[in-house]
């Protein structure tokens, strides 16, 4: 969970970098979907909920849906948010 929500916190931040710079949409895709998308992996995520309900899990099974989901789109903005910060404060 922590490696996901890291990854969801690092493409809110570069996006915002990506959207005041000129790079090429192929550094975009390689970044976002290769490097990102191999340190984040959603089936790692769908694997630990599965194997937690099949445990008998409920609980944790679904704190983690919850918590992945509300909290990775939480960091997403907070990333973005957070690069544009920095870049008002380097200007």
């Amino acid at each position: 969970m922590a490696v996901n929500l890291l990854g969801c916190f690092t493409i809110g931040f570069l996006w915002n970098i990506f959207e005041n710079f000129a790079y090429s949409p192929n550094i975009r895709v390689f970044i976002f979907i290769g490097i990102l998308g191999a340190f984040t992996t959603f089936s790692t995520f769908g694997l630990e909920s599965f194997n937690l309900i099949r445990e008998g899990e409920i609980k944790y099974a679904v704190l983690n849906i919850l918590v992945s989901n509300i909290a990775g789109l939480a960091l997403v903005f907070i990333g973005y948010i957070a690069s544009k910060y920095l870049f008002i404060l380097l200007r």
